[in-house]
């Protein structure tokens, strides 16, 4: 099911559009990621260009100016994340963007004239850079708007842009419940089809343009495989029973999941619902994370890893010089882990081990005076400078975070069982990308788990962090991180 050679229906634009494969779709917090940049970068530019026909005139010191760069800069990216500019739907609209980026831009600027006036730092001249400033900025973000605008909507015919949903459940329900998203003008999601345990008798093969793709047994491998981002449940109410065992199946996904609430005898507040178009929904369960919760990490993650490389690559250096005089063989070891969403994804770790006695699967965890560990090895393992080649994966590839849930190897055991056999539940630590770090580290949750206890504290402490998630989490994680590697003592 790794490709699939159908056409599936875009709402938005009341026609059949290609179907991507998963490799070839657009990741849309990736985008909104690229556009936050731009727009740091284009309005800190325009304002540093701008003062420089303006500084000498003005008197203003470098201070001064960067203290101005920074705070304008994050306040145009807050107003515009607050007015809900940086979405996939409002980013297609260069007309509503212009509008947006002139607003936030004018707003941030007014509160800087506001603040030099306040503390005394008002001249003539600052008028006028100000006024250079904010005609500069909003004409290189709307430039940007056009170009980005005219990608979403090339990606957007060629199926690679969509909200990929598939619906539970077949027959009348679920025929008029495609009928109305059809109809929904500003819906934005393209139906991939539908799965049913039920009968041809009762369900039919075909639902309106739509094929039954499966059974119930099949849905979470098909999410995983063509990364659904939308399950619409269609069952009658009266199914509680199925409708439970599904989602304790789905909710280890990264995946919004909502029950349709059409022809529903429960009448709730409107607040209550969500609306795809005109089409009501019971919310479920949500991904963790927003597309900007997931464009702000991705930021933080490439740009603190960046600079963690460029820091730390003399001692990486020294490093890798003591693994070759201390044993023969490569100075990395590449292991094959559990990533995102399941998917598989090569980490890079120093080698700590002799070259003929590698694990590459993890199916004997590490111990105490374990004698597959070189000298220099224990060090490094005790240390976690074994772990920094991860900032490779982190910074270039993008498959690892900075903070998350540690990922593990394929065959990795607790309690001489696997992973996913002594805790129940223990994909869902896969909703989010993992991290070099996490919170279940820091708690001293890390090295041997040659018990369930350990195994299910870890996950716990995972699932904890999955939940409540922010930007001061991770930094808190970060900055505890050198600590509990001093404090920790079950890492060998």
């Amino acid at each position: 099911m790794s490709s699939v050679p159908f056409t599936a229906y875009d709402a938005d634009r009341a026609q059949p559009v290609p179907v991507a494969s998963p490799e070839r779709l657009i990741s849309q917090p990736a985008v909104i990621a690229s556009v936050l940049l731009f727009d740091a970068i284009a309005t800190t530019g325009a304002g540093w260009t701008a003062s420089c026909s303006w500084r000498a005139a003005a008197g203003y010191d470098f201070n001064f100016l960067a203290v101005a760069l920074i705070g304008v800069g994050c306040a145009v990216l807050t107003i515009l994340g607050l007015r809900w500019a940086y979405t996939i739907r409002a980013l297609s609209s260069v007309t509503r963007q212009a509008v947006e980026v002139a607003v936030a831009h004018a707003l941030a600027l007014a509160a800087l004239l506001i603040g030099c006036v306040l503390l005394d730092l008002y001249s003539p001249p600052l008028r006028g850079w100000l006024a250079d400033w904010l005609l500069m900025a909003w004409s290189a973000c709307v430039a940007g708007r056009f170009l980005i605008s005219a990608l979403l909507a090339r990606w957007a015919r060629q199926g690679r842009l969509a909200r990929r949903a598939v619906i539970v459940g077949g027959g009348e329900s679920a025929a008029e419940l495609v009928r109305r998203l059809e109809s929904a003008a500003k819906a934005s999601i393209q139906i991939l089809g539908f799965f049913d345990d039920r009968g041809k008798s009762r369900s039919p093969e075909i639902l309106g343009t739509y094929q039954k793709l499966g059974r119930f047994a099949d849905l979470e491998a098909f999410c995983r495989e063509q990364r659904v981002d939308l399950l619409i449940i269609a069952l009658p109410t009266t199914a509680e029973e199925r409708i439970l065992q599904i989602l304790k199946k789905l909710w280890v996904l990264p995946i919004d999941v909502r029950i349709a609430a059409l022809g529903s005898k429960l009448t709730l507040r409107s607040r209550a619902y969500n609306y795809i178009g005109d089409v009501p929904f019971l919310p479920v369960f949500d991904k963790p994370m927003s597309d900007w919760s997931v464009a702000l990490k991705l930021i933080e993650d490439r740009t603190l890893a960046g600079l963690a490389l460029l820091v730390l690559s003399p001692l990486m250096a020294l490093v890798a010089l003591a693994i070759k005089l201390d044993s023969h063989g490569p100075v990395l070891f590449k292991q094959i882990r559990y990533g995102f969403n399941n998917e598989m994804i090569a980490v890079y770790k120093f080698r700590s081990m002799y070259v003929e006695q590698t694990d590459a699967h993890g199916a004997k965890m590490v111990t105490r005076d374990d004698p597959r560990v070189t000298r220099v090895g224990r060090f490094l393992r005790k240390t976690s400078l074994d772990e920094l080649p991860q900032l490779f994966n982190v910074a270039f590839w993008g498959n690892l975070a900075l903070v998350g849930p540690r990922p593990h190897a394929l065959h990795s055991k607790a309690a001489n069982r696997l992973y996913d056999e002594v805790v129940d539940g223990y994909f869902a630590r896969h909703r989010v990308k993992p991290g070099i770090t996490g919170w279940a580290q820091v708690n001293g949750w890390r090295g041997e788990t040659d018990t369930a206890e350990k195994l299910e504290q870890r996950v716990a402490h995972d699932l904890f962090y999955i939940e409540h998630w922010s930007m001061l989490f991770d930094l808190r994680i970060l900055l505890l991180t050198p600590i509990s590697l001093i404090t920790c003592k079950n890492a060998y």
